[in-house]
């Protein structure tokens, strides 16, 4: 099973949601994880009803910092915001990077929340199948 890094800056929203539909869309194939390159105290409540909305699980969701994957076996680093790929650390050995940024709704309606999902569905599910070759 290959391993994609999700990577933003608070780790609070699109990194968490991408996670989220990575394993459960994905699941047998891809196991996601996220972090953030400066995470905020909590995953953004939005981001929280937006999943749930969806009927995807929440539990056990927390902003993670880089460090904290640093030693994981990653095939694949996928940058969610310009920041994050300004500042994307190096890790111990190569690995595949991809950028593909979306809209930071925070602080938005649901509304704002349920659009980024729903284009991280649709946008960065294929680009992460083709970039692991599956």
């Amino acid at each position: 099973m290959k391993t994609v890094l999700i990577l933003c800056t608070g780790n609070s929203c699109r990194s968490q949601m991408a996670e989220v539909l990575i394993n459960h869309d994905l699941a047998g194939q891809v196991r996601a994880l996220s972090a953030g390159t400066k995470p905020q105290p909590k995953v953004a409540d939005g981001a929280i009803a937006a999943l749930a909305a969806a009927g995807l699980p929440t539990e056990g969701l927390y902003p993670k910092d880089v460090d904290a994957v640093m030693n994981e076996t990653i095939d694949l680093v996928v940058t969610v915001c310009d920041n994050a790929k300004e500042t994307c650390p190096v890790f111990p050995r190569p690995v595949p990077r991809l950028h593909l940024p979306f809209h930071d709704p925070h602080g938005e309606p649901l509304e704002s929340f349920i659009a980024v999902r729903d284009d991280i569905r649709a946008r960065l599910l294929p680009a992460v199948r083709d970039a692991l070759g599956l």
